[in-house]
């Protein structure tokens, strides 16, 4: 028979404390809780006669919305109507977390674009919900025409086509000026492939290139490339603010200058110019910007005013062009010799007319001669050259096409001649009257025209900025923009033809139409009149630069509300209706430095820069996402690949530096810079970008390269796996390990830092969390750059141990393991720890890796420490590959060691020859470039001395006893005091200077007041011993040997022992925890004693006292040599091959680094890590 929970939530007002969960059993036959009516029959029979089991769980009066299995009693009856008789049943638990498909589909068949597509607004619409349920939002309407072909169209065509293409042409050539058009075209249309490839790539979110560059390359990338977009979006409102001016005051008002040009020549006239622009320029940005500032809608409805303004008068070039065919426009050009003039202060191109009363000068006579009759002194070249009357506009089929097809290069102030004329001129007479010809303002070469052009073909992004509006962004967005990039580059390409084939050359090549009185040159070849284009191109320019600042501030705003600029973030707050004002002062104020700076062709190629950068990201986005080939990259726009997008993203970097190299320069080091920024100071975001994508491939990349065969010895750096150890809230026992960590890798190379903890996973997973956690904490805070990695495995050992096999991958694996040295090892209650330790050494030896140990590792300094002086010391008594002279070298390259210095002392035994030693270490040490004071220590061979037997006599004691004695701490502090008072004797040694380990046969142990405990009890405070007790170990002479104590011959005299009798030995220590060592054999009683304790010296395993002799004798000399060292290297000894005596291996080397305060034990790897070749 089945069950059926009902699992609900207790009411929010009742107290936790007033809730008890308790079941209700329902007996068979009683009437279950009312079901949904959707059930069948059937269904409802079988619930009838079910048993219901209803639980009641505690509540805190908070909704769980996040959890499938806590929900208000509403909920769930809500959710078994929901659900009933729709096949759910496997998965109504998990409802809440997994919807069902059809509701899935309804919200996203509902989806509305967002204005960034974060997860900030996803959030923002789900808090929403109810609100947009209650007020059904208005869907976007636009469709390619007006959402984006028109915005595109409106937005390419602009202040470059009216005011200066004529003069391209001239300046460049019919094929000059075509190759650029070409290129700079093809460059657009390559992007706006890219573009589209990106824009249907799933739902377009409003946010144009920014939001393309930035989900596609990453926040860093975004955000340069972005404040990029709006620097050149920025410029361009200056830069048609400034085509505004011009148009005004040298075209319609030319009167309306405050700094009059009249009677000014050369950089005065120059300079008067640009300050009217100047001023000209300010009132004009004030003006837009207020109107912006006042209300975004008017601009909009303007946008199509000024739409049919450029329509209108492209339209009116066209007709002008064919009218030219038919019936050519008068606009006569007067030459002098082959000199252009300005046709502004006369009125008949001749020096005579012939009237009534006979010949008559000019006024263009009194413009070179100082009087205005037949005999006055006259210019020399007016007087030499004759004056001709040539038409302006000679039409479409006068074939002037073959005389401008190639360009003609000026310097600043060169004549504007014609170059099929004839003239006389004389080398030596100097240029006079220069304000009376036509004059090249600026230096023109090819590079200039292609950055002056380039800003007229940039607006391709007007229709993906109004993705939120089009009906259907993923088919508009392609086609509109690729279209009006078509038309547009088809205008140009035929203009470029049509102006040389009905331009004069003289005219193209006068900037200003000062050739022509003063009118517009592409005013000339319009239909009806040339004041339709200039009429048209004044208001299209004001309405471009409205654009402008309209666009710029939102694509700032919309940056800023990102939060990856932190210093931005200001710029991200609006107005109740959503205006960013602070985002539009900004943007007037690098407008107002376009304009400052005055003039059309000096801005043109500055955001010429800007608008080519971000074209170039586009291209690298969807390059690299095409060749990485991600999972999520399925665009609808199936007309793109690689090879076009790198096609674009070159043609983009070569303009860039065809422009101009300088200002190239200047924007890669802008967009560095922002990149930096926002990789170490911005927000953290995650966006699915490509270049993660791309720093997965690489990496795979590397560590297959790296798998191929493990690096060479010049190659070989310490990449570290650092095993830390955490308390019980999980933070970092040691982090001075850390410090160390840092130190010895400076960023370099790989590091791993790893704990293990004890437990299940499932049990302990967020235990293991937090470890995490406060390992990364921990790490940044040391600025360790690496990985970390924590480990659950039932006992601490196998933890370590996983540890250490599986950190890493591939090729990137650790090559040296850095753990700590176990503090209070000798403790009872730590006796696991030293046990893992040495099981630790055994494991990296068996793995080739280097250990380094550092003892004292609290005494390390950190990394906001400094030694001034001091020394580094590196005994070098084995050789095991040369990492004793890496890691000073190392160590040194880092900030707290740089200024100690190194010394390297090696062990010289009785048949070395130590001078030859120290002049070949000397050697080594030059060819491995290492900076180091050399010193060989003589070590002669010495009687084991009586300290040596005694102290590996209690060692081995200790040791037996722990074996013997495998009981609790409590347990065996209480049988070592049993041992205490049930001893018969003790063997002590008195020594008046100082409390001493003390030696000597005797039957009773005397009270003294003077002797410590034990060094397992003296470092444990729940001792039961009293301070003065007094430990007696015993070492029985019957006991047969144990396996780490080979059995020795025992004298006749030992033989007569009986079999009971023991020999007890009582140890004391100094109140420091240092034993003393005893006068040995400097006294006569010394030598007594020796020979009284020669029978359990016996007894020792020999290999143990050679060792301990050794460790001692190497530590007097550590001690004397290094005692003032900043960190004493040393070689580390390898554990046993017996484990039975690992007890001694510790001791063994606590003895030798005993009384040094920063010791780092080093254990090589079994290779070369350091060679002296190149």
């Amino acid at each position: 028979m089945s069950q059926r929970f009902t699992v609900c939530k207790s009411d929010g007002d009742r107290r936790p404390s007033d809730i008890q969960g308790e079941v209700n059993q329902l007996f068979e036959g009683d009437e279950p809780p009312s079901s949904s009516s959707g059930g069948g029959g059937a269904e409802g029979e079988d619930a009838a006669g079910a048993e219901a089991v209803v639980v009641v769980l505690k509540g805190d009066g908070n909704p769980k919305e996040s959890s499938p299995f806590i929900n208000s009693s509403d909920a769930a009856a809500e959710k078994s109507q929901q659900y009933d008789g729709k096949h759910m049943a496997l998965f109504e638990e998990e409802m809440d977390t997994s919807p069902m498909v059809s509701s899935l589909l309804s919200n996203l068949a509902n989806y509305s674009n967002l204005p960034q597509g974060s997860k900030e607004h996803e959030e923002a619409e789900n808090n929403e919900a109810e609100s947009s349920r209650k007020k059904p939002v208005k869907a976007p309407q636009l469709g390619t025409l007006m959402g984006v072909y028109m915005p595109c169209i409106q937005n390419i065509f602009g202040v470059i086509l009216f005011l200066r293409m004529t003069w391209l042409v001239g300046i460049g050539g019919v094929v000059g000026t075509f190759v650029i058009v070409f290129m700079c075209c093809t460059t657009t249309m390559l992007t706006a492939i890219s573009m589209s490839a990106i824009a249907t790539n799933g739902v377009v979110p409003a946010g144009g290139a920014y939001y393309m560059i930035s989900r596609s390359l990453g926040p860093e990338f975004g955000g340069a490339v972005g404040i990029c977009f709006y620097l050149g979006t920025t410029f361009a409102g200056a830069m048609y603010i400034l085509g505004a001016i011009e148009l005004l005051l040298i075209y319609i008002c030319p009167k309306a200058a405050i700094f009059p040009l009249e009677g000014l020549e050369g950089p005065e006239a120059e300079a008067a110019l640009l300050n009217n622009m100047r001023v000209y320029g300010t009132l004009l940005l004030t003006s837009m910007a207020t109107v912006v500032f006042v209300g975004v809608k008017y601009v909009n409805k303007l946008a199509l005013v000024f739409l049919a303004c450029v329509i209108l008068s492209i339209l009116a070039v066209y007709a002008g062009v064919v009218m030219t065919g038919i019936d050519a426009p008068d606009f006569p050009v007067c030459i002098l010799g082959n000199r252009t003039l300005v046709w502004k202060s006369f009125d008949v191109c001749a020096k005579t007319i012939e009237s009534a009363n006979g010949t008559v000068t000019t006024q263009l006579w009194s413009m070179f001669c100082d009087s205005p009759f037949l005999n006055a002194t006259c210019d020399k070249y007016f007087a030499a050259n004759n004056v001709t009357r040539i038409q302006g506009i000679p039409g479409i089929t006068s074939g002037i096409l073959a005389e401008n097809m190639f360009g003609t290069y000026y310097e600043k102030g060169d004549l504007i001649a014609k170059t099929n004329m004839e003239s006389v001129e004389d080398p030596d007479d100097t240029m006079t009257n220069m304000n009376n010809y036509v004059l090249a303002d600026i230096a023109s070469f090819f590079t200039l025209l292609v950055g002056i052009y380039f800003p007229s073909v940039t607006g391709i992004m007007a229709g993906s900025n109004r993705s939120g509006d089009l009906r259907d962004a993923q088919k508009s967005i392609p086609i509109g923009t690729i279209a009006a990039i078509t038309t547009t580059s088809l205008v140009y390409m035929s203009s470029v033809i049509l102006f040389g084939a009905c331009i004069e050359g003289v005219v193209l090549r006068d900037k200003f139409g000062e050739g022509v009185h003063g009118n517009l040159v592409i005013g000339t070849l319009a239909w009806p009149s040339p004041w339709v284009i200039v009429i048209g191109s004044f208001f299209s320019t004001c309405g471009a630069g409205l654009q402008s600042l309209t666009g710029a501030p939102r694509l700032m705003q919309a940056i800023a509300k990102d939060g990856i600029v932190p210093a931005l973030r200001i710029f991200g707050h609006a107005k109740a209706n959503g205006e960013p004002t602070w985002s539009l002062l900004l943007t007037a104020c690098i407008c107002e430095i376009g304009i400052l700076i005055a003039s059309l062709d000096a801005v043109a190629p500055i955001l010429s820069m800007f608008f080519l950068m971000c074209y170039m990201f586009v291209n690298l986005a969807c390059a690299l996402q095409t060749l990485l080939r991600t999972p999520n990259w399925r665009p609808r726009f199936k007309f793109y690949h690689w090879a076009l997008s790198f096609l674009g993203m070159s043609l983009c970097l070569t303009l860039m530096f065809i422009c101009s190299w300088y200002y190239a320069i200047v924007a890669m080091v802008i967009a560095g810079s922002i990149y930096k920024y926002i990789e170490f100071s911005g927000a953290e975001k995650e966006w699915g970008d490509g270049i993660r994508g791309l720093s997965l491939s690489a990496a795979r990349y590397a560590l297959m390269r790296l798998e191929e065969g493990p690096p060479h010895t010049k190659n070989w750096r310490p990449q570290l796996l650092t095993l830390v150890s955490t308390d019980a809230e999980q933070n970092v026992e040691q982090p001075r390990l850390l410090s160390l960590t840092n130190q010895l890798k400076a960023g370099k190379g790989l590091t791993i830092v790893g704990t293990a903890l004890q437990g299940t996973f499932l049990a302990n997973y967020e235990q293991s969390q937090r470890a995490e956690q406060s390992l990364r904490k921990l790490m940044e805070t040391e600025k360790v750059k690496g990985f970390c990695q924590v480990t659950i495995s039932s006992n601490l050992r196998d933890a370590t141990s996983h540890l250490l096999q599986a950190s890493g991958l591939g090729g990137l694996k650790h090559n040296a393991v850095l753990v700590s040295w176990p503090r209070n090892w000798r403790q009872g209650d730590e006796h696991q720890a030293w046990r893992n330790f040495v099981e630790l050494v055994r494991e990296t030896t068996a793995a080739d890796l280097a250990l380094l140990v550092p003892k004292n590792i609290a005494a390390f300094p950190s990394n906001g420490e400094r030694f001034t002086e001091g020394h580094i010391d590196v005994w070098w008594i084995v050789h095991d590959g040369g990492m004793l002279m890496l890691l000073p070298f190392l160590l040194r390259q880092h900030k707290v060691w740089r200024k100690c210095k190194m010394r390297i002392f090696t062990v010289a035994q009785l048949d070395d020859n130590s001078i030859q030693m120290k002049k070949d270490l000397t050697t080594f040490l030059y060819h491995l470039r290492i900076d180091a004071m050399v010193e060989v220590v003589e070590m002669h061979d010495s009687d084991i001395s009586a300290y040596t037997y005694e102290k590996t006599l209690v060692m081995e004691q200790r040791s037996q006893m722990l074996k013997q004695i495998n009981l609790s701490k409590t347990e065996r502090e209480r049988e070592i005091q049993s041992i205490t008072d049930s001893s018969r004797g003790s063997i002590r040694r008195k020594n008046p200077a100082a409390v001493t380990t003390q030696l000597s046969v005797t039957e009773e142990p005397p009270a003294a007041s003077n002797e410590e405990k034990p060094e397992e009890e003296s470092k444990s405070a729940s001792s039961p011993v009293p301070p003065p007790a007094q430990v007696q170990l015993i070492h029985d002479n019957t006991t047969p040997a144990s396996p780490e104590t080979p059995a020795t011959l025992l004298t006749p005299t030992e033989g007569v022992q009986s079999p009971g009798e023991q020999v007890q030995m009582t140890w004391t220590e100094k109140c420091d925890g240092e034993p003393a060592k005893p006068p040995g054999a400097a006294t006569p009683e010394g030598i007594k004693d020796l020979f009284n304790m020669k029978p359990e010296w016996e007894n020792l395993n020999q290999s143990n006292v050679r060792r301990m002799h050794t460790a001692l004798r190497l530590n007097e000399v550590i001690i004397k040599k290094s005692s003032e060292a900043k960190l004493v290297l040393l070689n580390m000894p390898g554990p046993p091959k017996n484990r039975t005596g690992d007890e001694n291996y510790m001791e063994f080397l606590e003895v030798l680094t005993d009384g040094l305060n920063r010791v780092l034990l080093v254990r090589g790897g079994g290779r070369e890590v350091i060679t002296i070749y190149s």
